[in-house]
């Protein structure tokens, strides 16, 4: 239970048997029209907005939500409703409306920093003299600026949210079609970037109000009964379906497993911990066959901005965040790619918060813009928890998010910002390597090399997979970006970033992968390397930025990895001859200069051989016992 206020928004059904009766056949019509609707509605923002995180880089995400502020579309997560019908009375919604707000205080956790503007748009359906809201459709995204300190929005040394934009808490936007031009001015006025700042929140309206539209008409195809009973169905199937599959897979009993984000841009360095102890309960426990997630433990609130207000209505975002962590319990990775999240999962997550002044639970005015080093940890936590749980039967650590960006003028003089959210490796997994340079918000992507040196001062020398950024591992962790950009005007140097002391961790006998890391003038006179939080590094005209993410850990020994798969490696630039050796003790013959690259048998076995076991069940990389005061490991890595 939340401790910051009790939920005023409980989960329900809209009939009686929870959707028992629908008829099986137009349950999967009523399933794939949504989908169908919100991949409509984030194409036709994708096509019409114009600032390049939103059109390019795809960092924006669309729902469907039934009148329960239910979410009942599972292809990615979304915001929240609730903020919009804790303001506004859904009985007095008009049709035309559309709300908006960025208000990370009064997001009930669905909005976690200002960037991230969302606007919601209710659907009407019903006879003319009962037509009412039946459902809302939502679309949130990270805009360029919304003011701040620093250009971006994101100030990496801010101490309250007042240095990090402009917050509006939930406000009609339009009324009844109506576009309310005196909100929309004091917006953009606050913004770096008036002119994309506009033109994406008309593309996000419009966009929603179309998918309104779109979704009245299965209204008035089949009935709003008829289309609420499936709604039920299709979350009670959730539920029933995470129930059978994936608890089923976690043994009774509680573990405890924590993980760290290591600074905050206002301290110096430190472990700032995020712990989740895991119960899972019988099937004849009182509150009925669940997983605990208690949040106790967790890290007193920052100072800086790395704080995440996630206890809003007990949580219910952060579950749904969290809940495709789970998915790597399903008995296939084929299975786990079929799994939606809706609001299915959240009767089967109770989230326990501890009291206000955490982390987690920060106090206004904390600052929270770059929350991601919390809540995208606590993906990483709840991964190692289960683990422990499974006997490492879950991926290794994965890539967190980091915004690394380049600002100054163009050569007229005109004012640019070019901010890019470039991937890392996932972590290796118990039956495959990890991915190379994904990314953990679905769909998005890099920045196209073609439009950015044709709209930004810059040229990209090259774009590549990081040589040996994956974690060792039985199975290896997926590899990082290595990018090199060369300015070509003076300008500034952000990032907003993690990962550049502690790894990506490793499981099950797997290494770490290798950290973030930027350096300016690489072999140059003024060669330097660029702290992870950075909000106006100057760089000169002709130096070059080389930007290395981080590589997913490791999972199992990596001396049990097949040699041949080391060679092709090798061979693929994902790994280098020392690495080959000295990482999984595979004697090389051949070179990849004359094309005969290949291993000794004996050599290797011989290597392998007088190589002691390895023991820690996590590996947390070098940069662990520079914060921790010289341990290798932590209490709860202990099995």
């Amino acid at each position: 239970m939340s401790r910051r206020a009790p939920t005023q928004f409980p989960f329900g059904f809209l009939t009686d048997d929870r959707g028992a009766a629908a008829d099986p056949v137009l349950v999967e019509i009523v399933q794939g029209s949504l989908a169908s609707v919100e991949r409509e509605v984030e194409t036709a923002i994708a096509r019409t907005s114009r600032s390049p995180m939103i059109r390019d880089a795809h960092d924006f995400r669309a729902g469907i939500h039934d009148r329960l502020l239910r979410k009942l579309t599972g292809r990615s997560y979304s915001a929240l409703v609730h903020p919009v019908a804790r303001d506004f009375p859904i009985a007095e919604m008009r049709e035309g409306d559309v709300f908006f707000h960025n208000d990370v205080y009064r997001s009930e956790g669905g909005i976690g920093h200002l960037p991230d503007l969302c606007v919601t748009v209710p659907v009407f359906a019903g006879d003319e003299e009962d037509r009412r809201v039946v459902a809302f459709v939502q679309a949130f995204g990270h805009h360029d600026d919304i003011g701040g300190a620093v250009p971006g929005s994101m100030p990496s040394h801010a101490t309250s949210v007042f240095e990090e934009g402009l917050m509006v808490p939930p406000i009609r936007l339009w009324d009844a079609g109506v576009p309310n031009r005196a909100a929309l001015t004091i917006m953009t006025r606050n913004s770096r970037m008036p002119e994309s700042l506009s033109a994406d929140l008309d593309a996000e309206c419009s966009a929603c109000l179309m998918g309104a539209r779109r979704l009245g008409e299965l209204f008035d195809r089949y009935g709003v009964a008829a289309v609420e009973a499936c709604f039920d169905a299709i979350i009670d199937r959730t539920t029933t379906t995470y129930r059978r599959e994936i608890l089923s897979q976690i043994p009774v009993g509680t573990w405890v497993w924590e993980d760290y984000a290591e600074h905050d841009g206002v301290d110096e360095p430190r472990l700032h911990t995020q712990r989740i102890t895991l119960t899972r309960t019988p099937a004849d426990d009182p509150g009925g066959e669940r997983l605990v997630l208690d949040f106790d433990g967790t890290g007193p609130q920052a100072k800086g901005p790395i704080n995440h207000a996630g206890d809003a209505s007990d949580g219910v975002f952060l579950a749904k965040w969290l809940a495709p962590v789970l998915r790597n319990l399903a008995e296939s990775p084929e299975r786990m790619a079929e799994l939606d999240v809706n609001e299915g999962v959240v009767p089967l997550l109770e989230m326990r918060f501890p009291e206000p002044g955490t982390l987690l639970t920060p106090v206004f005015p904390a600052p929270t813009n770059a929350r991601t080093f919390v809540i995208l940890r606590l993906l990483g936590v709840l991964a190692g928890v289960v683990a422990k749980a499974v006997d490492g039967r879950m991926p290794a650590d994965q890539e967190t998010i980091r915004y690394t960006g380049v600002y100054g003028e163009d050569r007229d003089g005109r004012p640019y910002l070019m901010r890019e959210v470039l991937g890392g490796g996932s972590g290796g997994r118990y039956y495959a390597d990890g991915e190379d340079t994904i990314h953990v918000v679905p769909d998005s992507r890099n920045l196209p090399t073609e439009f950015t040196e044709a709209r930004f001062p810059f040229r990209v020398e090259s774009l590549s997979l990081a040589v040996d950024s994956g974690g060792a591992g039985e199975f290896r962790g997926g590899l990082g970006y290595e990018k090199q950009v060369r300015m070509l005007r003076d300008a500034h140097f952000m990032s907003i970033a993690d990962r550049s002391i502690l790894s990506c961790w490793g499981v099950r006998g797997g290494r770490a992968g290798s950290p973030f890391r930027v350096t300016i003038d690489p072999g140059g006179p003024r060669e330097r390397e660029v702290d992870a939080l950075a909000d106006a590094e100057p760089v000169a005209a002709g130096e070059l930025i080389r930007i290395r993410t981080t590589g997913g850990g490791g999972w199992g020994d990596p001396l049990a990895r097949d040699p041949a798969l080391v060679v092709r490696d090798v061979r693929w630039h994902k790994v280098s001859p020392d690495a080959a050796r000295a990482s999984y003790g595979v004697v090389l013959t051949g070179s990849l200069e004359t094309d005969d690259l290949a291993y000794d048998e004996a050599a290797t076995a011989a290597e392998r051989a007088g190589r002691p076991p390895v023991e820690a069940f996590f590996d947390r990389g070098p940069g662990y016992a520079r914060l921790s005061g010289g341990a290798t490991h932590a209490d709860v890595d202990a099995m």
